[in-house]
């Protein structure tokens, strides 16, 4: 049989037609649905902002090997399995699962790399788990204390999603910032208090009265960094107040980034907190395993529904105009999503 994959080219996207064989013993052939595209880490490969000799994903067994081009890349994959190899349960057949899986029509998978989908949860929300997972790792390595002051810089995917489970907590302010007018709009509607344009003149001096609403001290106590944009974290690092948190989970690629760690950063005892969802902060190791966190991001799918930031769908054919557009019109889309059917539309 035959399958398409998706390869960037480190100049634009290509589709190619690839032989496969069914599965072997252990494993699984799945057909797959749609596919998520991030729209932070893709775009630096996409854009071939990576390291070239880093290594793509040492947990990840489909990523395994170097940022080298051609490229197949994603990590958001939902499709249904079609048959199994020798060795595998045949009640695998049939069921929808969830993969971090590169962009592909078809592929082999062990059960150890598939999550089935849970009953009631949709495709769409299924593409999701990545995301979710970070936004939740995000707030595990910042530790957000019920009456705190909380920006975030970033109102991507994974800003959002951050900003939806920081508005589950009673804090006293949450505070969101992006240049792009519909993000901020979406930021207050997932329960910021309030949305900053960054360009806007009296920027600095507007995000710190809104994060020093208590009179206690001047600054936010936690700032996440999720813009991508290395310019941004000094902008996070000043935002901060005395003894605060600015947790960064941006990765910007081969860019470098300059930092102001002067007198404020010094005396101000401000922590840097890095934070990436491929492992658990070790200080939860004792009580968390990656199934404990994976069932908590499906009960949070289940509950928040989080498709709702889908604004764009791409035929997989079109995958090529996908990366354009985002490339080029970044400020027009949440999440684009490619689908594997062609009759499907654009719009959710």
């Amino acid at each position: 049989m035959n399958r398409q994959s998706l390869y960037f080219t480190g100049t634009d996207i290509r589709i190619e037609n690839e032989p496969m064989a069914g599965p072997s013993s252990g494993q699984l052939l799945v057909r797959t649905l749609c596919s998520a595209i991030s729209p932070g880490t893709e775009m630096l490969v996409y854009r071939r902002q990576v390291p070239l000799d880093m290594a793509v994903d040492e947990t990840i067994p489909s990523l395994a090997g170097t940022f080298c081009y051609p490229l197949k890349y994603g990590y958001a994959a939902v499709g249904t399995v079609a048959s199994v190899g020798q060795g595998v349960p045949s009640n695998w057949e049939g069921r929808r699962v969830f993969a971090f899986h590169p962009h592909e029509s078809h592929f082999l998978a062990s059960p150890s790399e598939l999550t089935p989908v849970p009953e009631g949860v949709g495709s769409d929300d299924a593409l999701f788990v990545p995301t979710m997972e970070t936004a939740l790792t995000l707030l595990m390595d910042g530790r957000p204390v019920v009456g705190e002051q909380v920006a975030v810089f970033g109102q991507g995917i994974v800003g959002l999603l951050t900003t939806t489970l920081l508005s589950q907590i009673p804090l006293t302010s949450l505070v969101t910032v992006d240049r792009y007018p519909d993000r901020r709009r979406a930021s207050l509607s997932a329960g910021a208090h309030a949305a900053l344009d960054p360009d806007d003149p009296n920027f600095d001096g507007r995000l710190r009265e809104l994060v020093s609403r208590g009179g206690y001290y001047q600054g936010a106590d936690l700032v996440y960094e999720l813009s991508g944009s290395p310019a941004a974290l000094d902008h996070a690092v000043a935002a901060t107040g005395f003894s605060g948190r600015v947790v960064v989970g941006s990765w910007y690629g081969d860019r470098e980034v300059t930092l102001d760690l002067g007198t404020r950063f010094h005396r101000g005892r401000i922590s840097l907190i890095s934070s990436q969802v491929s492992h658990i902060g070790p200080e939860f190791t004792g009580r968390w395993v990656q199934d404990r966190r994976t069932a908590v991001v499906w009960d949070l799918i289940t509950r928040l529904r989080p498709s709702r930031f889908i604004t764009h769908r791409y035929s997989f054919t079109e995958a090529a105009e996908a990366y354009r557009m985002l490339d080029t019109h970044p400020q027009e889309s949440l999440q684009v999503i490619l689908t594997y059917r062609s009759s499907e539309s654009r719009e959710p």
